[in-house]
């Protein structure tokens, strides 16, 4: 592949916001930019590696494997969950209040309709995110069991919002978009596994640098050992030499004493 695919692996460092945040997103995109996939050589053979297409891909790449991207898909599964049970409960307050005088039947009926559009929204929304998550990473997308369980979820969920809203099969469509939810345990699940693989790496260079400061202060003992010998050395040099040379400069006289 070109050095253009590997270029936002180089660029996305760990320390950046766009960076992929979890470990299973790191081993994916390394995988992804030292493989062939079928949407970058037909980006690269019908626009070009320097084209708009072309740099629109990477940069969801970087989005949707970094913190942000996951924290948006939460956000989107958490509201879409709060949707749903908002509207189990407004046609639950339907069913048991709709025959009392003075409710307001027409009222709910638009509340719960409303609830019913917004649901079908955050499908459009799911479908729109597993559509850039392929034209971001190819088919190779679906390589993983997760990706390829969230795709199947997305795709009946947003049939069944979009041709099933009136039938039985409505409230079938709530279930399904409920499975969501394991996609963020899964995703809270990376974080801690994450965090724990940092940990462990942190633990590693801790006991290098241990290592490392254990064996420059052996070295620093040995040099100041090394250090003291030759001062003592020197030392005893010194006295020496001054002895001799004061036995040099003493000469005897004529009386054989010394002057």
């Amino acid at each position: 592949m070109a050095d253009g695919e590997r270029q936002p692996l180089i660029r996305s460092t760990p320390n950046t916001p766009l960076a992929p945040l979890l470990p299973s997103d790191r081993r994916f995109i390394t995988a992804l930019h030292r493989s062939e996939d079928f949407i970058a050589c037909h980006v690269q053979k019908i626009h070009g590696a320097d084209s708009w297409v072309w740099g629109l891909r990477h940069n969801l790449q970087r989005f949707l494997s970094s913190k942000w991207g996951h924290y948006f898909v939460i956000v989107l599964v958490a509201a879409d969950i709060s949707c749903i049970f908002a509207d189990f409960l407004v046609s639950l307050h339907i069913c048991e209040h709709g025959g009392d005088q003075g409710f307001d039947l027409h009222t709910w009926s638009q509340v719960n309709d409303v609830l019913g559009y917004m649901s079908l929204v955050f499908s459009c929304l799911f479908m729109a995110e597993l559509l850039g998550s392929v034209f971001a990473f190819g088919f190779h997308y679906f390589a993983t069991p997760f990706h390829t369980f969230d795709a199947l979820v997305i795709i009946t969920a947003f049939v069944i919002d979009l041709v099933l809203r009136a039938g039985p099969l409505e409230e079938a469509g709530s279930l399904v978009v409920v499975l969501r939810l394991w996609r963020v345990f899964k995703i809270i699940e990376e974080f801690s596994s994450g965090a724990e693989d940092e940990l462990a790496e942190l633990q590693e260079r801790i006991e290098v640098l241990e290592k490392q400061k254990d064996d420059a202060r052996k070295e620093n003992e040995q040099l100041q050992m090394q250090l003291r010998l030759r001062s003592r050395g020197a030392g005893a040099d010194g006295h020496m030499d001054g002895h001799a040379v004061h036995h040099g400069t003493t000469m005897p006289d004529g009386d054989g004493e010394a002057r």
